[in-house]
């Protein structure tokens, strides 16, 4: 299998960051807003190129919406920056009346969304917000997988006409996607091809996917490893010629199996190519008070949990 290289462990909320300030010197139409959380959304460096550029709302997030839709009104592209549990469901009615229903061209950027948030525990852990915002009509979701990634994806939702979720990490995670490796919005990538089993995975789980992939490879089993970094639209096309090709799949994502990405897979695979499936996600449960890596353990975010889901998955053709 193709080997990838964790060239040096970066939070992809800094990706986020780097993303923005090369749109502030390449976009005039980026503006910025912020609730209070400058220093955890990186925004610091686009602050100081751009003050201008920049609106800090404090801890009022529905305002931070409702500015944002506003703002659109004069042709700006805003980027709303939080934590993913202020983003989605501390908002829920102003995005969708105001940006969603109002097909407002507002980026709303979300950090520190699952559990490894950590130590903050479960009242900020969310694990609901992709499903609250895939169901939005015309709101397209993205989870990228790394820092170089996030970057890519903050830059080019800037040219992406329409309301965009664009869910992120705290913590230091790998950083292996390389540059001849291209992100388009609805295009989900191969990182591996594979005969014996799909793994579709999304956010911090695609490295966890790729390290499962390797292991079963010592095992005499070839998995396919899906980045699924869009959400919504889902690349279904890229999906059902995977499982047609080995005939199971295992979903893989740092959200509740209710609502995800999981969710997404099972319902075009039912409509389009009915397929075994299994799901690495949280079991309709709230996180809790932990490191990061304790928590991924303990919720079963993990290579060791894919592997196991990737051999029943097998075992079900």
């Amino acid at each position: 299998m193709k080997k990838y290289t964790d060239q040096g462990k970066v939070d992809t909320r800094s990706g986020f960051g780097a993303g923005l300030t090369e749109l502030g010197r390449t976009n005039p139409k980026v503006v910025a807003l912020c609730a209070d959380l400058i220093g955890s959304l990186k925004m610091q460096d686009f602050i100081d190129e751009n003050p201008e550029r920049f609106f800090q709302i404090g801890i009022a997030e529905a305002n931070m919406m409702g500015i944002a839709a506003g703002l659109t009104i004069g042709g700006k592209i805003p980027f709303t920056g939080t934590f993913a549990n202020f983003s989605t469901g501390r908002v829920y009615d102003q995005i969708r009346q105001s940006i969603a229903y109002s097909d407002k061209n507002v980026k709303i950027c979300a950090s520190h969304a699952g559990v490894t948030l950590g130590e903050d525990g479960a009242t900020h852990q969310i694990l609901e917000d992709i499903g609250l915002m895939k169901m939005l009509p015309g709101m397209t979701v993205i989870n990228p997988c790394d820092y170089n990634q996030t970057k890519a994806a903050t830059i080019a939702i800037a040219e992406y006409q329409g309301p965009v979720y664009l869910r992120f990490g705290r913590p230091k995670v790998a950083n292996f996607i390389t540059d001849d490796i291209p992100f388009e919005i609805g295009k989900g990538i191969v990182l591996n091809p594979g005969k014996d089993i799909t793994i579709a995975a999304t956010g911090h789980l695609v490295w966890e996917a790729l390290q499962a992939a390797e292991a079963l490879e010592n095992e005499g089993i070839s998995a396919e490893v899906i980045n699924i970094h869009t959400i919504k639209p889902l690349d279904t096309e890229l999906l059902i010629s995977s499982v047609e090709k080995t005939g199971c799949i295992v979903s893989a994502e740092e959200h509740n199996y209710l609502g995800g990405l999981g969710e997404s897979i099972a319902g075009a695979l039912a409509t389009h190519h009915p397929t075994p499936q299994e799901f690495v996600a949280t079991k309709d449960t709230f996180g809790e008070s932990g490191t990061p890596a304790q928590l991924m353990e303990k919720y079963g975010l993990n290579k060791d949990t894919i592997i196991a889901a990737s051999k029943k998955a097998i075992s079900r053709k």
